[in-house]
């Protein structure tokens, strides 16, 4: 019987060598893929998915957008499974997004995609996948077996293989040196955040309530740090961005109110409102940032190497949030291996 949080440490560690995998053997999938995209002149993209893979998502919204002035909406899988009825899909690019590939409601969206003659792509662990057969194009993640219940390296490599796929479609070749130095930053950032997270994590062992912040290309990090919170710490972690925080929400913040923020170089202003908004209730921060003057007004923090570019950021800021979520959940006394009443494998219809 191994230790708890064994496997999902293990798993978090093998993200450098998973990524620098995916970087050498997936680029023939990707610029094939990128190939028939091009042909294809999507007029705009839908992303099907769920849970983590929900959360890379949220990033290709940001990367499309920001890199190919592609609109980004996200699938309501249920329209198709439910209700029978499926979008206007015959100009668009519609990509499935999961590790398993088996999710039948996820898969329904890219079949019915194919149907109408739209452009389709899979992303995914499992090459021979139902999802990998519906679509006309397949990128597979080569994370190997992800033994852990809460996906970690699948994710990253998720993200990877969209940034990879966007570079490819704009040939862009100073971003793809860019991605080069990805496995390497994520490497340092994983060893920053195991020195003294077990410590950091034993502060907040008793909170129960939090808010995850982030924003823009790591809107997503925002998400899927909290999904992993609660997934192995059963707390309720809400995701924000800053200006949806501030609108609103920041109500709850008060005494004592734990706040988890994801701030590499590249966010706004609107960051310092919210340091002001924290400091002034005194409210309890945890900062993953690469940026010293945020560090500094923090109550804990975690530095991320300097020097990543903003678009690819999400792929090494998610990494010391894994570290948080596993240490946080040992400090509660879970298994983080095996959080109670979840599956590797989620079938939806």
């Amino acid at each position: 019987m191994t230790a708890h949080g064994t496997q999902l440490l293990a798993e978090i560690g093998e993200q450098p060598e998973v990524l620098t995998r995916l970087l050498k053997d997936g680029w023939a999938e990707v610029v094939e893929a990128a190939e028939q995209i091009r042909k294809f002149k999507p007029e705009w993209v839908l992303i099907a998915a769920r849970g983590t893979s929900d959360n890379a998502a949220r990033y290709a919204q940001y990367l499309f957008g920001a890199h190919h002035k592609l609109g980004v909406a996200l699938a309501a899988p249920s329209l198709v499974t439910l209700y029978g009825v499926a979008p206007k899909l015959d100009r668009a690019l519609t990509i499935g997004i999961s590790q398993s590939g088996q999710s039948p409601d996820v898969v329904s969206v890219i079949e019915a995609a194919r149907q109408q003659g739209g452009a389709t792509l899979a992303i995914t662990n499992d090459p021979k996948s139902p999802l990998a057969q519906a679509a006309r194009a397949c990128v597979q993640l080569r994370t190997g077996e992800e033994k852990a219940v809460a996906a970690t390296k699948t994710y990253t490599a998720s993200l990877m293989s969209l940034a990879m796929l966007s570079v490819a479609l704009d040939g862009s070749h100073a971003r793809r040196q860019e991605l080069q130095n990805v496995p390497e930053a994520v490497a340092t950032a994983l060893a920053t955040a195991r020195a003294g997270m077990d410590t950091v994590a034993a502060e907040f062992k008793n909170d129960q309530r939090f808010v995850v912040i982030g924003r823009g290309f790591n809107y997503c990090t925002a998400f899927e740090i909290a999904l992993k919170m609660k997934e192995t710490s059963y707390a309720v972690a809400e995701p924000y961005s800053v200006a949806d925080l501030l609108h609103g929400p920041v109500a709850m913040i008060d005494e004592g109110f734990p706040v988890i923020l994801a701030a590499p170089s590249g966010l706004g202003s609107d960051v310092d409102k919210l340091l002001a908004v924290i400091e002034k209730r005194k409210a309890r921060l945890l900062t993953i940032s690469d940026r010293p003057e945020v560090l500094e007004r923090s109550h804990a923090r975690i530095a991320l190497p300097s020097g990543v570019p903003e678009w690819i950021s999400p792929i090494v800021t998610i990494a010391p949030g894994q570290v948080w979520a596993r240490s946080l959940a040992l400090a509660k006394g879970n298994d983080p291996d095996v959080p109670r009443g979840l599956a590797k494998v989620t079938l939806t219809h």
